[in-house]
């Protein structure tokens, strides 16, 4: 496959080339089509969540919440996210 980037891509390239940050054309290509790539599967992974929430709510998988139980969900939710944002921020010692 070629690929021809217009002039103002090809001022991008350079440019990321000039300062150091990739060494070749092509390692700027790279970088962007695996960025690209990682893009495009998250939004398909968000899609299949979405089609799967879609799928409980039509045959009545969930739970409704009011405001005396509202705070019961915001302390679930900070549990279940706890162990994430410490491995985001790499950090493994879970409290």
């Amino acid at each position: 496959m070629h690929f021809v980037p217009d002039p103002d891509q090809e001022a991008f390239i350079r440019q990321g080339i000039a300062n150091g940050r990739y060494q070749t054309a092509e390692d700027a290509v790279r970088d962007a089509m695996s960025r690209w790539e990682e893009r495009e599967r998250t939004r398909l992974e968000l899609l299949a969540t979405l089609d799967e929430a879609e799928a409980d709510l039509e045959t009545g998988r969930y739970t409704d919440y009011s405001n005396g139980t509202l705070p019961l969900l915001a302390d679930e939710l900070k549990r279940e996210a706890r162990p994430l944002r410490l491995i985001a921020s790499g950090t493994d010692d879970l409290p």
